[in-house]
Formats: structure tokens, sequence, C-alpha cells
């Protein structure tokens, strides 16, 4: 049985993992990563290839308010991001519509009838308000109107979280819109078409929305093979097809004795380590350590959205500028068509064929996630043609990546599971270490798993928890506004779905 012992061991390497082994690495301690992909690195952030055809998992913008990850990135990745512009859109009724919405431009499209029922929907909604206010849909309905509500925010809504929006908890629709009202976003088209909205300092109408981000030429996932490399190059272990079967700490030793399985043939790797720091989800690492204490809260409960993409190569150019389009539109499953080509050319080899990923939204194990490759990519070319976006004859090929353990779920209970969990772990295993998305039941984006993990390092080389990762997190609008590097990624609040409780 082949076995190490190191300074740190490390549970996943994603954008968490692979920052801390990075940092750590610099800082001359030894470290081994265990990632139980046999072949990428970069979680969710990875970069998968197909017949010379690379697919973002769920398309990565990197920009960031915090200097420090920043920083992180130009030095990890020096010489190979490119400048993209920003593009999204809506897609409904055979239409598309700006995203944000501009209100003119939405009323234009849905033409003079429905637009004169959502005016009418709006000021009823206004003059007869719902006075219970506990839900997503009595949020939104109160805010645009019923007839709005139903075109640009339940279809999608649910299928992005796989519960009906009158069971969502308003608080989350509150805090995901917040600031956007019908009148507002009117007076601004307005003053737009007016030319009123220019600011005085340079006569440019001042920016609120990202315009441009820098991406890595080949796909996120050229950043975390970077990463991995500095890794190994600075003499530590990157484990590929190996996941954690137990972690038994020794209070006399005051280290960590892990087991790792190599899913290939499942023979066992000891890791010895005097600190763990683990991404895997934070479900799974209460039930890996052995012996269970019997203090340690019942984790099985915290829940999570899973998630698959399916590739398709058409016959064609291009066929929408977009870097991505919501699709809100309840004849068809998929939530979200990208463009590969519009993220970065590098990522199409062909310039004759053009390659989107359809991503829907779905839990493992459920009829979506069941399905065969070949029964998706069939049900992906008819959603496509569904749409009018294609022809499916002029559809070449397809694959079909899965992406389980997206999105942690945000149900009744799960602050305080995940809170009770964290004390009891913090408390009774100082050298344990919890980051990242998965590892901290936490709907923070890239940035900010890598800001986690480096507060992380800093408390190793400290020999104390002088900084609490537990206040990284990311608002809502985020990716919508702000300059790059302005602020520190720190305590503000990701805005995401709650099941309101059965009283309410």
């Amino acid at each position: 049985m082949a076995s190490d012992n190191v300074d740190v061991a490390i549970v996943g390497a994603g954008p968490a993992g692979l920052t801390a082994a990075y940092l750590l690495t610099k800082a001359g301690l030894s470290v081994t990563v265990i990632e139980q992909d046999p072949r990428y690195v970069g979680g969710i952030s990875r970069t998968v290839e197909h017949d010379g055809f690379r697919f973002d998992i769920g398309g990565h913008r990197f920009f960031s308010k915090s200097q420090e990850v920043v920083a992180l990135w130009n030095e990890i990745l020096p010489d190979d991001f490119i400048d993209r512009p920003r593009m999204s859109r809506i897609f409904y009724g055979g239409k598309f519509y700006s995203y944000p919405l501009r209100a003119f431009e939405a009323l234009g499209n849905l033409g003079l009838f429905t637009s004169a029922l959502c005016m009418a929907s709006y000021a009823k909604a206004k003059l007869f308000p719902r006075r219970t206010v506990a839900s997503f849909e009595d949020w939104v309905v109160n805010q645009f109107g019923h007839k709005l509500y139903s075109i640009f925010f339940k279809t999608y809504t649910e299928k992005v979280w796989g519960m009906p929006c009158d069971t969502m908890s308003a608080d989350w629709a509150a805090q995901r819109i917040k600031g956007l009202s019908l009148g507002a976003a009117v007076l601004d088209g307005l003053k737009r078409s007016l030319g009123l909205n220019r600011t005085p300092n340079d006569g440019m109408a001042a920016k609120t929305l990202l315009e441009s981000f820098r991406y890595p030429r080949k796909g996120p996932g050229m950043m975390w093979e970077a990463a991995r490399d500095h890794v190994v190059a600075g003499g530590n272990t990157v484990l590929m097809g190996h996941a954690l079967r137990t972690l038994e700490h020794d209070p006399v030793a005051d280290c960590w004795r892990m087991v790792a399985t190599d899913r290939a043939d499942d023979s066992s790797r000891i890791i010895t380590a005097r600190h763990v720091i683990s991404s895997a989800p934070l479900r799974e690492l209460a039930s890996r350590i052995h012996p269970l204490p019997a203090t340690l809260p019942d984790a099985s409960a915290l829940r999570y959205r899973d998630f698959l993409t399916v590739a398709l190569m058409i016959r064609s150019d291009d066929l929408f500028p977009d870097n991505w389009i919501y699709i809100h539109d309840n004849r068809v499953k998929v939530g979200r068509v990208q463009n590969f080509r519009s993220w970065s050319p590098e990522m199409v080899p062909d310039p004759a064929i053009a390659c989107v990923g359809l991503e829907y939204f779905c839990f493992e194990g459920d009829g979506l996630w069941a399905s065969s490759d070949d029964d998706l990519i069939a049900q992906a070319t008819r959603e496509l043609a569904t749409l009018g976006l294609v022809d499916a004859r002029d559809v070449v090929g397809g694959a079909v990546v899965r992406q389980p353990k997206a999105y942690p779920v945000y149900d009744e209970g799960y602050a305080d599971r995940v809170e009770a969990l964290r004390t009891e772990l913090e408390t009774r295993f100082p050298t344990l270490h919890m980051v990242g998305r998965n590892g901290m039941h936490r709907y923070n984006n890239q940035d900010h798993a890598m800001m986690t993990a480096m507060l992380t390092v800093r408390n190793i080389l400290a020999g104390a928890r002088v900084h609490d990762v537990w206040q990284v997190n990311e608002d809502a609008e985020y990716h919508e506004a702000g300059r790059e590097g302005e602020q520190a990624a720190l305590a503000s609040v990701r805005a995401v779905p709650t099941p309101i409780r059965a009283a309410a």
C-alpha cells in the first residue's frame, strides 16, 4: 500500500483545492492533492475536450473585485488571457431580449396586445398588491404584475431550482432582483432614448454592466491545469482518479490519516498530514470521518442541484453572438444555451462548425440524469429545432458532460445544519479546513472559492484561525456591476432561493 507523509493533504483539485496547493507549494510546504476525476482538474471550472472541441461547464467569466484573486490569476496564467465582449440575452417567443431587460425593447418585442396586458397587469399589481408576500411569486407579481412574471421569471427560475416559484422564499426574490422596478426601467429607457443619462465627466452613459471580461483562450481548465503543473513542478503530488475513503485524526500525534482509493483498481493510498483542506461536499466529508463523532450533526439532509451540458456540433459558422442565452420557454427543458466560440474562438477548431452547449438543471438519478448520451443528444437537437434556432439536419455530432453537485440547495433548515457541522468540526478538529462551494455548502463563484483557500493557507502558515473564511461570499449583482479588483470579496451575501415554510 503506497503512502505519503506531508504537511497538508487536500481533497479536490478544483479552484479552491488547487489555489491552496499552489500557495502552499510556494511557501515551501509538502502537499498531496487527491482528485476523483481521472483526467480533468478544475472541478466545475474544468474544460472538457471532445474531438478537439472544448466545453466550459456552465460559463466562467474571469472577473473579480478582489485584487488578490486577479493578481493570482495573472501569476498562474500570465500570457493566455484574451478579452471577450459580454453578451447574454433572453429567448422568448422566437425573439431575443436584452439581459438585463430593457423595458422599451421588451414591450416592443412582445407586441401591442401582450404589452397592453403587461401594463394592465402591472397596474393591477400596484393598485391591488398581494397582502401576504411569502413566496418568490408573490414578490415578483407585486413588483411587475403577473403577466411579466409569467413571461420573464417563472419558467427559467423553476427550471434552475427544480421547485415551483410559489414555494420559494420571497426573501430570495427581494435579494436577487433588488433595485429593479418596471417604472425605473421605463424611465431609464426614456432617458437613454433622449440622451439624458450621460455623466458630466466624460459625456458617456454611465457603465453599470460588465461590457467585457477576460477569459483563458482555451477555457477555464487552462488555469487549473497550469496551477496543477506548478504544484507538481514544485515537488508536490496531485493524485488523479483518487477518492476519499476515510479520514481519521490521531489526537496523540496531532495528525491526520487519510485513506484514498484509486478508482481504477480499488487500491488504497495512505496520506499522513498535519492539516487537511477539504473541498469535497460537506455531506460526504462528514460521512468519511472515522470514527464518526457521536456529537457530529447529521449531514445527510444537505441537498444539491445537479447539472448536465449537451454539446452539439452544428454545420454553421455561428448561430448567435451571445456568450449564452436564457431559454424562457416551457415547451423545452433546456435552461441556457452556451455558444463556445463566443467565449473563445480557440474552443472551436473548425470555422465551418458551430459548437453550442445546452444546459439542463436536474437531480442526480432523475429522468434527465439517467438518460443515455444518445438520447440526450437527440433531445437537445429536437429542442433547438423546436425553438427555431437550428435545423436538426445540420447537427453533425454531440457529447454529454454531467456535473453532480453543481449547486448547493438552500432549503429550509440548511443554514442551521451547516452551522452546526461547521462548529462541531472546527471545534473538535482545528487542523481540518473546509473551503470552496461544496466544501462549505455555500453558493460561491470561482474567485470566492479561491479566496476561501487563500485565507485558509494564511491560517495554516500562522498556526491559528486568524481569518474567518466563512465571511467570503458574493452578492447577486457581482458579475453584472463594478470594476475588476475594486474591493475584497468579503462579507456579502449571495442570493439563493429557499422554500417558504409550510405554515406561510
